[in-house]
């Protein structure tokens, strides 16, 4: 059971880009809840996750290497963080297919951004995975992605919005 949360469903035990595809999942997922809780909700979700996360994690990195691959957790994190900032509004079926809305690009940015904050690991994304151990560190890192790519999102899309009417 531990590692079928750690792993998000064993998507992090695939064998190609364990992260990549962890957080295709948590997109998947993440969407899904969007169509019946507020992002709010996601938000709230995200960090009790990150919470259980930090402490299940401690118990593996007793005996383990720090931030095994494998553990994709810390990804579904970032990725609801992200989406419950941009596009900050639950999906229906008729926003998602209109492209004036601006949903389905949102999503693919916010995926996008994520997973590039993730793997640069600029500023400060960085200096937590370097230098902060443990649960913590596997998890703040993504916490602090998952932000930066959400917000970035919502800026790139308000300037983006006068063009899709």
């Amino acid at each position: 059971m531990k590692w079928f949360f750690l792993t998000v469903g064993y998507s992090g035990l695939l064998p190609k880009a364990p992260g990549t595809w962890g957080s295709l999942v948590s997109l998947i997922m993440g969407i899904v809840l969007l169509f019946v809780l507020p992002p709010q909700t996601l938000f709230l979700s995200a960090l009790l996750i990150t919470l259980f996360a930090i402490k299940v994690i401690d118990k593996h990195e007793i005996d383990k290497e720090h931030d095994d691959k494998r553990i994709v957790i810390d990804e579904l994190v970032g990725m609801w963080i992200a989406l419950s900032i941009a596009p900050a509004t639950m999906i229906s079926m008729d926003t998602l297919l209109d492209y004036k809305s601006g949903i389905a690009i949102q999503l693919l940015l916010s995926f996008a951004l994520f997973r590039y904050f993730d793997i640069k690991k600029p500023s400060i994304i960085g200096r937590i995975d370097r230098e902060t151990k443990g649960g913590l560190g596997v998890m703040g890192d993504d916490v602090i992605a998952g932000l930066a790519a959400g917000i970035t999102t919502a800026i790139i899309f308000q300037a983006l919005a006068p063009f899709l009417v």
